[in-house]
């Protein structure tokens, strides 16, 4: 495979893998914080309606991105309610949450199913889209993916470099202890848990602005559980959650890949890769617990309650 066709694969790589980059790193800050949110397939879907609703409805793709946004943080505060407020079980909390979101968005979005709308262009980075191989994949890119590039780095810089980091990685790792010290736990994983839905809504509002610039119901095939994996497939480390949502986007249009080159391949087994993928990741991180088990927050998925 020479460089001018290897250029297209890397790009559409990045595209493919921009929702779920977005929505794995809001769900590594909420984990972080010690909360596990199970929710993000149904926060996803009800961003991506709600986005696309508005944006059509208002014929601005801006007002569509900040509406959906807004439909994840909302998605997110009533899980927030039910396992932060009442202290309710968090992997109940998630899978309803889920079940709910995919239900609301059906719903509300029942009648803009099909309608089309004209979504985020590529914009080209003068100069910088003109270099070999990375100019095509990394600069000639829609708006909306220039921003993951910039929220990833806002995310890596917060975690590795900055105070909040610290702050959230001793909430996820003893809130008691954390609490003692005078830190705000329950604040601090209420804010990690809106954040991880504002950006689940931003990850549904690229798929049905830019990606595929429509609405139709479970768009988001099942890319919210795949980013939960993706999480653990990066052990929790921010660098590895972007190279793993890029491994799994090129995973999700390789089936396009064998069709293209010929491959006597059927089209639906190869589009099972990134599923399989994903279980393979799994299975693989099991046989060692004891690695998982030490990059994972002390505190992920218990709920903690004050002076208790």
């Amino acid at each position: 495979m020479d460089i001018d066709s290897l250029s297209p694969l890397l790009y559409a790589m990045v595209r493919t893998g921009t929702p779920l980059l977005l929505v794995a790193l809001g769900e590594l800050v909420c984990e972080k914080s010690g909360v596990l949110n199970l929710g993000q397939e149904g926060m996803m879907l009800f961003g991506a309606a709600i986005g696309f609703i508005v944006a059509f409805s208002s014929g601005s793709l801006w007002l569509g991105v900040l509406f959906a946004c807004l439909a994840g943080i909302l998605l997110a505060a009533l899980f927030a309610l039910v396992a932060l407020g009442l202290n309710a079980n968090q992997v109940a909390c998630g899978l309803a949450l889920t079940i709910f979101g995919v239900g609301l968005s059906t719903f509300v979005g029942a009648g803009w199913v099909g309608k089309p709308l004209a979504g985020f262009e590529p914009l080209a980075v003068p100069g910088l889209s003109r270099l070999p191989l990375l100019g095509h994949m990394l600069f000639t890119q829609d708006v909306l993916v220039y921003l993951s590039f910039a929220l990833f780095a806002l995310v890596a810089g917060c975690l590795l470099k900055s105070r909040v980091g610290l702050i959230l990685q001793a909430v996820g790792e003893n809130p008691d202890a954390a609490s003692a010290l005078g830190l705000p736990v329950r604040g601090v994983r209420l804010l990690a848990v809106l954040f991880g839905g504002a950006m689940a809504g931003l990850a549904g509002a690229y798929l049905s602005l830019a990606y595929t610039p429509m609405w139709a119901e479970n768009m988001t095939a099942g890319r919210g559980w795949i980013a939960l994996a993706l999480v653990v497939f990066a052990s929790w480390r921010v660098f590895r959650v972007l190279l793993g949502a890029w491994l799994f986007g090129l995973a999700s249009i390789l089936h396009l890949v064998a069709q293209g080159v010929g491959l006597a391949i059927p089209a639906n087994l190869l589009a099972m890769l990134p599923y399989v993928a994903t279980i393979l990741v799994l299975v693989l991180l099991s046989r060692d617990a004891l690695k998982t088990r030490l990059y994972a927050p002390a505190s992920l998925g218990e709920p903690w309650k004050a002076g208790r």
